[in-house]
């Protein structure tokens, strides 16, 4: 069937809660998508940053196959090697924690705002994030997304939580108190326009979080898994979280999402206070535990740097001047632009075979897999190139 058939088909049987393209995508394969019309597209979004080593990536298909063929879900009763295995990667890749796995980022969001209040104790339950942050659409991480927009109808949000604005450490400061249990931050924010922080703010937040005994935590949904040319956002900035989220990269695509909580912390998670059925899910574990042996093996955080760099430079060198800023760090770039609503620009790019996303109506965010080959960079490029000048 062809796309008009299928969006067809789409429209009679699903919500419709979100804004799609009108493509159909039938087949991928690592950088590279192809829709029920036979169209090519490179794909510069990576599925809001998920399928971090693009599609069908021999490793990562041996993995599930693997897995399918041996064990798929046995709920969190039991044991499972496959999560013990991702736990390893993530204490090896990161810092010395306690695992916990869910689905999504939202869901990792929610078990760490849990994690920060039961850890804080009965009279601390105050949640401090900041402005044009993003960490899901479940009310708790709504609650700690201030963004009208996207908490609209859903009133009224849940209490104690309160925002500040991003890099600013007087203002976080002055907003915590002897009822704060946990400060929230994305090292880089995703959602709000990719904006970086500067260099003595996340170091600031952790020495803050230290003198009033407050839990640290950093939203890793976006910057995780290899995205910014290290496994993790922080670790650009010397900073370790108390406890981390993640989700989106984590499983290559699959629906993995879960924390990485220091011992102390993770202690608070006894039996009966916080689950998830199918998280662990031995399929889905066994794929994002190969990712990171993928990336060490291909040194694809080293190529996300070099990479990263070179399209930033090659997009600046093209001295236009409706590109206002360029931000972020290794594949995880933010053209913020000279325009009202950048918004077309998506359209237009599909229409030419290249995959942008758009937020906050002028901010272009770049985010392809990790190991995206250097010609559909430059293809990819290419095409960018042509419809900014259209726009």
């Amino acid at each position: 069937m062809n796309n008009r058939e299928l969006i067809a088909r789409h429209q009679a049987s699903l919500i419709g809660n979100y804004g799609k393209l009108p493509a159909v995508l039938v087949r991928g394969r690592g950088s590279l998508l192809f829709d029920a019309d036979g169209k090519e597209f490179v794909d510069f979004f990576a599925g809001f940053g998920g399928t971090i080593l693009g599609h069908a990536h021999p490793a990562l298909v041996e993995a599930v196959t693997q897995q399918a063929q041996t064990l798929w879900a046995v709920g969190n009763q039991f044991y499972n090697e496959p999560a013990i295995r991702l736990a390893e990667q993530l204490k090896a890749k990161a810092f010395d924690g306690r695992a916990f796995f869910c689905h999504s980022g939202a869901e990792a969001n929610e078990a760490a705002i849990k994690l920060a209040r039961i850890s804080a104790g009965p009279e601390r339950y105050k949640i401090i994030s900041m402005l044009r942050g993003f960490h899901g659409r479940t009310l708790g991480a709504l609650s700690a997304t201030p963004t009208p927009e996207y908490q609209r109808g859903f009133g009224p949000m849940m209490t104690g939580f309160s925002a500040v604005p991003y890099n600013d450490l007087p203002a976080l400061m002055a907003a915590m108190d002897d009822q704060t249990a946990g400060v929230l931050v994305e090292p880089i924010q995703g959602e709000g326009g990719v904006h970086t922080p500067d260099p003595e703010f996340l170091p600031g937040v952790r020495k803050l979080c230290d003198q009033r005994k407050v839990a640290l935590i950093f939203d890793e949904v976006w910057t995780g898994v290899g995205r910014t040319g290290r496994y993790f956002g922080h670790q650009h900035y010397g900073v370790t979280p108390d406890i981390m989220s993640m989700g989106k990269a984590l499983g290559g695509g699959l629906p993995v999402g879960g924390i990485l909580a220091k011992p102390a912390f993770a202690e608070f998670f006894q039996p009966g206070t916080h689950g998830c059925t199918l998280g662990g899910n031995p399929i889905c574990a066994a794929t994002a535990a190969r990712i990171f042996e993928v990336l060490e093996k291909e040194k694809l955080c080293a190529q996300a740097t070099a990479n990263g760099a070179w399209l930033t430079d090659a997009i600046a060198a093209l001295k236009s001047s409706k590109i206002k800023e360029i931000r972020g760090k290794g594949l995880f770039i933010g053209l913020e632009l000279n325009l009202a609503d950048a918004g077309k620009l998506v359209p237009m790019a599909l229409e030419r075979g290249l995959v942008l996303n758009v937020t906050h109506k002028n901010v272009v965010r770049i985010c392809p897999a990790v190991n995206i080959p250097r010609p559909l960079l430059e293809r990819g490029l290419e095409i960018f190139t042509q419809v900014l000048a259209a726009l």
